[in-house]
């Protein structure tokens, strides 16, 4: 099997070749790995890609989102395995406070290329010899992006009354009855049958 071939920022590149990954950094030439079917070849990109979030959570605009993969060659197009790696910034839901983190998402995706009789629908579009890896990037964050996140797993939340927050201060609200249970409500404070 040959030896991965290394790839990404450390690689040496023409000024023309910079330009272009700095406007594009998740577009990848494969046109040597694709010649050689089981080439292997190690990328690591890293880039803006503005708009990311889902809800109340999101990447923030100026935070690279950073895929680490190895490119195989295969008869069916080019594999990519490794890691997308991004730091997120939301809302805690119960108390809405500000909350953040990082996630890092496994991938393992096939590029098929495009045109002919069939189309691969599992898997992302392979282009002639560029790959491009934001699409990929862009999924694996959104599904690791947590939907529902907490400050911390003790979060106590906002009163429904005051709105306090009682993370931070205590109230003395009461708490909300609702009227659909007042019949039972008053059953348990009566006095039990001797």
């Amino acid at each position: 099997m040959p030896t991965p071939e290394r790839a990404g920022p450390a690689a040496t590149s023409t000024p023309v070749e910079e330009l272009h990954r700095e406007r594009r950094p998740f577009l990848v030439q494969v046109t040597a790995l694709r010649k050689q079917n089981g080439a292997t070849r190690v990328e690591r990109r890293e880039g803006l890609i503005p708009g990311l979030g889902a809800v109340s959570v999101t990447v923030p605009d100026d935070e690279p989102v950073v895929l680490d993969v190895t490119l195989a060659s295969s008869p069916g197009g080019i594999t990519a395995d490794g890691t997308v790696a991004a730091a997120w910034q939301g809302e805690c839901r119960r108390c809405g406070g500000p909350v953040g983190g990082r996630i890092v998402a496994q991938v393992n995706e096939r590029f098929a290329p495009t045109g002919g009789t069939e189309r691969d629908e599992e898997a992302y579009p392979l282009s002639g010899d560029e790959l491009d890896l934001e699409p990929l990037a862009r999924d694996a964050v959104l599904l690791e992006l947590p939907l529902a996140p907490l400050c911390r797993d003790d979060c106590a939340g906002l009163c429904p009354t005051c709105g306090a927050n009682r993370n931070t201060e205590s109230c003395d609200c009461a708490p909300p009855t609702d009227v659909r249970w007042a019949v039972l409500d008053a059953l348990r404070d009566e006095d039990p049958p001797i």
